[in-house]
């Protein structure tokens, strides 16, 4: 049985990096909740597995499939709009950035956000995309309601008051325990962010770090390996008046220097990769100084056109700046030539099951690599560093940590795995990438 819009032999779906290519038996489009439920109980009638693919911004295989593929491109848009309740209830495919334009045309805005906006609203919060903030954390924090399809077909909604055990793990469900089909997010009136970038040292970025994170609302750093150079931008909640960068400054450091220039040093550092130092040098002086205001997404988030590979590591925020600190003395010792910058922010402890952030103060630490470079000899070294740390890989992207690992780096892992077994005891939306990670 197929459901509606299903196709078959749909040929090779493949993510962003490209690294991971599937090919499925079969593809649904569904453009309701109830055709999306059709599509599932049909899967499971025909003995397919089932995975929900959104704009494949995710570095690992947790969304392949070679049963039933769901596409969300039709489950887009905003459901309703509630000004007293302060949320807004969207489809679980509406893209990040339409979400964030729409939001602001009726004077609204989610309180924070990552730096891309390219991902469904689902596919971000079901892998823990997160921004930056002292106080305010990831995306899938400000779900207040979540909409499930699960492996029967019935539709659950999920809340603290409501299936309050399947909510505190859904938010963060890495498509194990069903289908997100919409999620209600909180919201609050538009508001302006003044952002402040500045270079700075690594020493003095790292002495300073408690300060930096302490006295701003959202700080955030790149470090650019072969040098002692660092990138800072501190955004902080305004007063006005609205000061966008000039059309002409913007592009120059968003476009040109941030992408089309960097696209153009990394692909010369892959062809010769004993200049990477020399460029490294170059590269983290190109971007200087500048302070803007403006409203949200627009201050968060950047365009990210030069394409890679990423692992990332949530460590304990005290841990933070000793690993970033071992991870600098590996690559001046190594052979290794790193050409991105490495990227370290922060997020309040939070209360969703494997939320990477779950039950402590976190800083992030991701490392990158231009993508057709071998990475894997840098990733495992700085994985090896941050692991002694206690880290907890983020699930959308690189790592090798399996269920054996993760079950100790997460108090609450059982609770999630007890669920699972619960809502899909039969494995409908699980993979080879599940089955590592989360075990049988």
């Amino acid at each position: 049985m197929k459901g509606l819009n299903s196709r078959s032999g749909r040929g090779t779906w493949r993510n962003w990096a490209g690294n991971v290519a599937v090919r499925p038996v079969r593809e649904a489009r569904p453009a309701s909740v109830r055709e999306l439920a059709d599509a599932v109980r049909g899967a499971a009638e025909d003995g397919l597995r089932v995975k929900t693919v959104g704009t494949g911004h995710s570095f690992t295989a947790i969304a392949a499939t070679d049963g039933l593929l769901i596409r969300p491109d039709l489950l887009t848009g905003i459901r309703r709009i509630d000004r007293r309740g302060m949320t807004v209830t969207v489809e679980s495919g509406t893209p990040l950035k339409r979400l964030n334009v729409a939001l602001a045309r009726e004077g609204l805005s989610l309180t924070n956000m990552g730096d891309i906006m390219e991902q469904t609203v689902a596919g971000a919060t079901s892998t823990g995309t997160h921004g930056t903030g002292r106080d305010s954390a990831s995306i899938a924090a400000q779900i207040r309601e979540l909409e499930l399809v699960t492996a029967d077909g019935r539709v659950l909604t999920c809340s603290e008051k409501e299936n309050p055990e399947i909510f505190a793990a859904a938010r963060i469900g890495l498509g194990a325990l069903g289908v997100v089909s919409a999620l209600t997010f909180a919201v609050e009136p538009i508001f302006l962010l003044t952002a402040r970038e500045e270079p700075m040292t690594f020493d003095r970025v790292t002495s300073e770090f408690d300060a930096l994170h302490a006295e701003n609302e959202h700080f955030e750093f790149y470090w650019f390996p072969h040098t002692g150079n660092c990138t800072t931008k501190r955004n902080n909640r305004s007063a006005g008046p609205a000061a966008p960068p000039g059309r002409f400054g913007g592009w120059i450091e968003d476009e040109f220097l941030s992408n089309g220039l960097f696209q153009v040093v990394n692909s010369v550092g892959r062809a010769v990769p004993a200049a990477v130092p020399a460029i490294a040098r170059v590269s983290s002086r190109a971007l200087s100084a500048r302070t803007y205001t403006d409203i949200p997404y627009k201050v968060f988030t950047s365009p990210r056109r030069v394409r890679f590979m990423e692992m990332e590591y949530a460590l304990p925020r005290e841990a933070a700046v000793g690993a970033l600190r071992e991870l600098k003395a590996m690559v001046e010792r190594s052979p290794l030539r790193v050409s991105f910058p490495v990227e370290v922010r922060t997020a309040p402890a939070d209360d969703i099951t494997l939320s990477t952030a779950s039950g402590r103060d976190t800083a992030y630490i991701a490392v990158h690599m231009y993508r057709g470079t071998p990475y894997r000899r840098y990733f495992t070294a700085a994985e090896r560093i941050m692991t002694a740390h206690g880290g907890r890989p983020h699930w959308g992207k690189v790592h090798t940590r399996d269920a054996a690992y993760l079950a100790e780096a997460y108090p609450r892992f059982g609770e999630f795995t007890a669920l699972r077994d619960r809502l899909d005891p039969d494995r409908l939306f699980g993979n080879d990438h599940l089955r590592r990670v989360l075990g049988d």
